[in-house]
């Protein structure tokens, strides 16, 4: 993610200070590492860490003219308001989402469909922003569907990634694992039907793991079906219309991504404009492609990462007449 915003913005002429999560630093300080190493001049390329002061005395700096930031909402309308208290700078916000993956009865490959419904929502322990969080199923093959991605869900083996062995981590940290947990404990309360998971796992490591968790029969007004958790939890339900699919899709106050498996491509079509989301996939789960933008609608944010129009937050146009006659 932090590659997607430095490239265009040193293609385009500018130099960058980069602030990496403090849950996950390295990288982008290694990244900085490399960039010296391949003769990038020196503060062209910066990076600072810290916790949240460190980010706001960045985004009030009056010298900085953008802010370009992936995360919550909350801190995303907090940098909006930094942005005014200083000088006015431009931001542009990738925030959260609650993607719907909504499955038709006649998806071309129902078994390709949930094995990616799986790796969709439970890669990462589900800390990607485009999750596909909600699984919305046609009712004719709403139980037979959804055993089949309990059951890919089953199969993952949770621990230690430096394990090959291992397919899903853990959590980034202890404040991400007890939201999930009280998300699944508040999901219950609610009367979700707890199909797969649930629980906390090696508790006596000192990691942050916790299981694949799917729950079904989810209604609009189940705080599951509405409030991102950004954990490895999925929320099921079916629907009986086409009309119904698309207002379940777009009833949450998020817009980034949207899956749908369908062999109808009239109906593919129909999907892509009547969902609310920066990103449509039909009959498959790419995750991210360097050659298309990702952006989204609503509380999920504003401006486009990867891509061409990925310059667009890094340059300022500017309108010029000269006049060559006498």
């Amino acid at each position: 993610v932090g590659a997607w915003k430095i490239a265009p913005a040193l293609a385009a002429g500018n130099s960058v200070v980069l602030k990496p999560s403090e849950n996950a630093s390295l990288s982008l300080i290694e990244i900085t590492k490399l960039a010296a190493e391949a003769g990038l001049p020196p503060g062209v390329l910066n990076v600072i860490t810290g916790e949240g002061h460190v980010g706001q005395a960045l985004a009030t700096h009056m010298e900085v003219d953008v802010i370009a930031f992936t995360g919550s909402g909350s801190v995303g309308r907090k940098l909006l308001k930094y942005s005014a208290r200083s000088n006015m700078k431009r931001v542009y916000l990738e925030l959260g989402g609650k993607s719907p993956n909504i499955v038709f009865a006649d998806a071309p490959d129902l078994d390709r469909a949930a094995r990616d419904t799986a790796q969709s929502i439970f890669r990462n322990s589900g800390q990607v922003c485009v999750s596909a969080s909600r699984l919305i199923i046609e009712e004719p093959i709403y139980e037979d569907f959804l055993n089949a991605v309990a059951q890919h869900a089953s199969s993952l083996v949770v621990g230690d990634p430096l394990n090959l062995k291992n397919t899903t981590g853990s959590m980034a940290n202890i404040n991400q694992l007890e939201k999930t947990i009280n998300a699944v404990v508040k999901a219950k309360e609610q009367g979700a039907r707890l199909v797969t998971g649930g629980k906390r796992l090696h508790h006596e490591s000192g990691g942050y793991y916790h299981e694949p968790t799917i729950f079904a029969d989810v209604k609009s007004e189940m705080d599951i079906s509405q409030q991102e958790i950004f954990g490895p939890v999925l929320a099921a339900r079916s629907f009986e219309s086409e009309e119904q699919a698309y207002n379940v899709a777009n009833e949450t106050i998020y817009g980034l991504s949207s899956v749908i498996w369908t062999s109808n491509l009239s109906r593919a079509h129909r999907s892509i404009k009547a969902i609310r989301s920066g990103t449509a996939q039909v009959n498959c789960y790419s995750g991210a492609d360097i050659t298309s933008p990702l952006g989204g609608h609503k509380q999920s944010g504003s401006g486009h990462d990867r891509s061409l129009y990925a310059f667009d937050k890094y340059i300022n146009l500017k309108s010029s007449w000269i006049n060559i006659g006498s």
